[in-house]
């Protein structure tokens, strides 16, 4: 009963007579002292280390007009004087940029005269309706007001509403107690005009924490104090340690009440706020966007002559043209069109890739249009540069719409080398995948694009036109593409299975349905037609990665010992290493393999070279890095495919970083061998193919067909052909932070990446051996800028750290005799890393503070452990070596 009675009983109320909100009474001026303060710092720091200031003045505070019907509607005049602005934490004269230095000298004349002029609040039901003030003054002046007024913002009784102020559109939860209220405003939900972007890549990303809470005490009605403190944390997902705190606290109470003006009459408010002054306009609740002014900031063209020698490419494994990249991404966003093409035109013939690549990666209007008309597609001498651009739309952090069409537009157009083509289908795919991610699958040119690829592979008979519509659906991961995937499977060409097959265990395990997992066993077991072992490797990658059952598992241990050489060796590896690594699949495995038929020594003792292995790269609080090398030969000893992955996974979130595939078929002529069931006739062939950041990019031929072969056997310099290089922007996200108090902070943090990623392949009939190689060269820069910006004073951190790194996968093949040996090789040599934190404060004038701390290390280089079995075999490789 008394639970019941509780249900029906009111919120609690802190104010007599059913008042909704403050009540201030007629003829009283209710004196306040105010003070504001921002502070930024790393995220752990102390507010004596912290850079900011604060501002604090006297607040005068009277009841202008109440309508007589409803007492919670009043007219309040609000005046601020005796202003001052300081150091939040304690300086010595020499590191105090506000030392000597008065308020008007700080503001200006002009501006401290419109801070101090009078404005007013329409407060209904404890709620600011309408802020009234001199549509002139400057918009920094009246959010610093909105600031104040948001402090008599209040209700007298729990709940949740939705609320207008200086912050936006935000959802407010109060808590009434007995003389105090507390508002607790939830950040995440605030709706404001200025929004900004992140990274769609979870990994890659920059996540936040936020809080805003304001403690009221009344007395009597009215506002005695109002205590606010809002905090912000901003850090990115693979290293939190890379963070920005802001913080930002208001303090309101009141000193005294003196006697003060009558109550105006008037019907209504605006008729009131007319007759008192008729320069007062109401201008809106929620700040106003501040129009920062760079004085004797260079223009584009004057950043990229001061930095233009960091973007040959030379210094591309250095973290100075990361570094460079960002810095010059930031002057780009503020350019228009005609400065960026300038840039263009006046770039050298080496430096300008890496131009392309700053300047698609900027994705403003002005940029694409810049691009858009430096890029001629219809020349094929353009290549490289066109490429370029097409992989910078692929990696774009924040694509829209307007950049697919333009790459609609080009593939509608005259393009005149058949790899753009290609690049330029692939490359869409891609980015409608991110505009999907972000709930823009309906949007106009997302739809046509997909009909295109979703109907390209059928509406074609030429081989390389099927390969790259299906290389576009890998990228786009449509849901609408399984059933496509499912059927080219089957196909009888070896490269639609196997980029279907690798298309399949990309996609989230609830979408793979019993008749794909159908498909794909039929595929592995060679139920309808004999397939290649690299197809059939790839099916059983999907079948373990796709949550298997019992018996799809107990048949695929019962084919090993009636497979190929080479591929039973395979399936052996990479069972085992399902097990040793504790993938998904291995409790079910380890459940099929308690039956003696399945698991037994006849069947897992079978010899061979192939093998799969997967490791630790790193592993910190903050994320992991794993890799896998899986490499399958030919039954004669000649590489078949060579696999190796890089991913990356934060917070319960994975990014496959890196893939470099190196396929070869049909070469066992060259050695007088036979070539396995199902391979008989296959035409020579070798090439790479490679993801990045989960991007599929356009495969590179090595060679194809025998005479190709035979010209590149004697031609071959043993110098690795290139796969990708150029700059990746890899976070980015920039968010606009409208604090309570009326300051405004902008958050940037970026990541750069330069990247040089070679593969090669060298065969030598004479010495009967083969070698393979992924060369893997990068430089990487993450910073992260916080900045308060008031016109009249800056404050702000950065803070980054940045390395340089090579990672080697080296193969050897020994093929003189059965079974031959192979020695893989993963190396990373000793690298330096690097992280600063700077805090600054500074006046227009010149002034300023600036405190910089960092450290540098050197990390030792090592060789990625593999299976014993690989160890024992480079041994024997070496010493015959001798």
């Amino acid at each position: 009963m008394f639970q019941l009675l509780l249900a029906y009983m009111p919120p609690p109320v802190v104010s007599g007579a059913g008042a909704v909100g403050p009540r201030l009474n007629n003829d009283r001026l209710y004196k306040f002292s105010y003070t504001t303060e921002v502070l930024v710092d790393r995220a752990k720091g102390s507010k004596d280390g912290s850079a900011g200031y604060r501002i604090s003045s006297d607040v005068d505070v009277n009841l202008v007009w109440r309508d007589p019907s409803s007492k919670d509607d009043q007219l309040i005049q609000l005046v601020i004087s005796n202003v001052k602005i300081k150091n939040v934490a304690p300086r010595s004269a020499k590191k105090n940029i506000f030392q000597g230095a008065t308020t008007q000298s700080l503001l200006g004349e002009k501006k401290l005269a419109a801070l101090e002029r009078p404005f007013m609040v329409h407060l209904k039901n404890g709620k600011v309706s309408s802020f009234y003030c001199y549509k002139a003054e400057p918009a920094s002046i009246k959010n610093l007001k909105r600031g104040v007024a948001s402090l008599l913002q209040v209700q007298c009784r729990s709940g949740k509403v939705i609320e207008n102020d200086v912050s936006g559109r935000c959802t407010v939860e109060y808590k009434a107690a007995q003389g105090q209220v507390t508002r607790t405003k939830a950040l995440e939900t605030c709706k404001t005009a200025e929004t900004g972007f992140t990274t769609y890549i979870q990994v890659l990303g920059v996540s936040g924490e936020s809080s805003s809470v304001t403690v009221f005490t009344l007395e009597d009605g009215f506002i005695k104090s109002a205590i606010a403190k809002e905090t912000h944390i901003l850090a990115v997902n693979a290293r939190r340690t890379t963070a920005a705190k802001i913080v930002s606290r208001q303090s309101l109470t009141l000193v005294a009440i003196e006697a003060g003006p009558f109550e105006a009459a008037g019907k209504n408010v605006a008729s009131v706020v007319k007759s008192l002054d008729e320069k007062l306009f109401a201008v809106g609740v929620a700040a106003e966007k501040v129009k920062s002014q760079c004085k004797g900031c260079q223009s584009l063209f004057e950043h990229w002559q001061a930095v233009q020698k960091q973007f040959e490419p030379d210094s591309l494994s250095k973290a100075i043209a990361p570094r460079s990249f960002l810095a010059l991404i930031q002057s780009i966003r503020k350019a228009y069109k005609d400065e960026i093409l300038q840039v263009l035109k006046r770039s050298s013939k080496t430096a300008l890739p890496q131009v392309v690549d700053a300047v698609t990666s900027s994705q403003t209007p002005d940029s694409l249009d810049a691009m858009l008309q430096f890029l001629n597609f219809a020349d094929p001498k353009g290549m490289v540069l066109q490429e370029r651009f097409l992989y910078a739309c692929g990696f774009a952090s924040h694509p829209n719409e307007r950049m697919l069409q333009a790459l609609v537009d080009i593939s509608k157009g005259k393009i005149g080398s058949k790899d753009i083509k290609e690049s330029v289908v692939i490359i869409m795919g891609a980015i409608v995948h991110k505009l999907c991610q972000k709930g823009g699958c309906e949007l106009p040119t997302v739809v046509e694009v997909k009909k295109m690829i979703l109907e390209g592979p059928d509406s074609t008979q030429v081989e390389s036109d099927i390969q790259m519509y299906l290389l576009a659906l890998k990228n786009s991961l449509l849901p609408e593409a399984i059933p496509l995937f499912s059927k080219y499977a089957e196909s009888e060409v070896g490269a639609y299975c196997t980029i279907s097959l690798t298309a399949l265990q990309r996609y989230d395990v609830a979408l793979i349905t019993d008749e794909v997992k159908q498909t794909v066993n039929r595929v592995y077991h060679q139920n309808r037609r004999v397939y290649e072992k690299n197809v059939r490797a790839a099916a059983a990658d999907v079948i373990f990665s796709s949550n298997p059952s019992y018996m799809e598992v107990k048949n695929v241990l019962l084919s090993i010992g009636n497979l190929p050489k080479e591929l039973n060796k395979y399936m052996l590896s990479k069972v085992k290493d399902i097990l040793h690594f504790e993938m998904p699949a291995s409790k079910i495995l380890r459940q099929a393999m308690k039956d003696m038929i399945s698991h037994n020594y006849d069947r897992f003792s079978k010899v061979g070279s192939s093998s799969a292995f997967s490791g630790f790269m790193a592993r910190t609080a903050d994320a992991t890095t794993t890799y896998s090398l899986d490499i399958l030969y030919s039954g004669s000893g000649v590489l078949r495919r060579s696999n190796m992955n890089i991913y990356g996974a934060s917070n319960g979130a994975l990014l496959h970083g890196l893939q470099v595939a190196i396929e070869a078929q049909g070469m066992e002529s060259l050695i007088a061998a036979k070539p396995d069931e199902g391979e008989e006739d296959l035409e020579s062939f070798a090439g790479m193919s490679a993801l990045l950041f989960d991007v599929q990019l356009r495969p590179v031929t090595f060679f194809k067909g025998y005479s190709d072969l035979m010209s590149k056997m004697f031609s071959m310099s043993g110098e690795p052909m290139n796969v990708v290089k150029g700059l990746i922007l890899l976070t980015d996200h920039s968010q606009v932070i409208q604090l309570q108090s009326g300051l405004k902070a902008n958050a940037e943090f970026q990541g750069g990446l330069a990247i040089d990623i070679s593969g090669g392949m060298e065969v030598s009939l004479w010495y009967r051996e083969s070698k393979t190689s992924v060369n893997n060269r990068g430089a990487m820069v993450v910073t992260g800028n916080v900045t308060v910006d008031m016109d009249f004073v800056r404050t702000g951190m950065e803070v980054s750290f940045e390395t340089e790194a090579s990672l080697d996968f080296i193969t050897t093949v020994q093929f003189s005799e059965y079974p031959f040996l192979v020695c893989m090789q993963m190396d990373k040599t000793t690298f330096p890393f690097s992280e600063s934190l700077t805090k600054y404060e500074s006046l227009p004038s010149g002034k300023s503070y600036v405190s910089r701390r960092g450290h540098k290390q050197l990390l030792p280089g090592s060789e990625f452990p593999l299976h014993q079995e690989n160890s024992n075999m480079c041994k024997r490789v070496f010493d015959s070596d001798w």
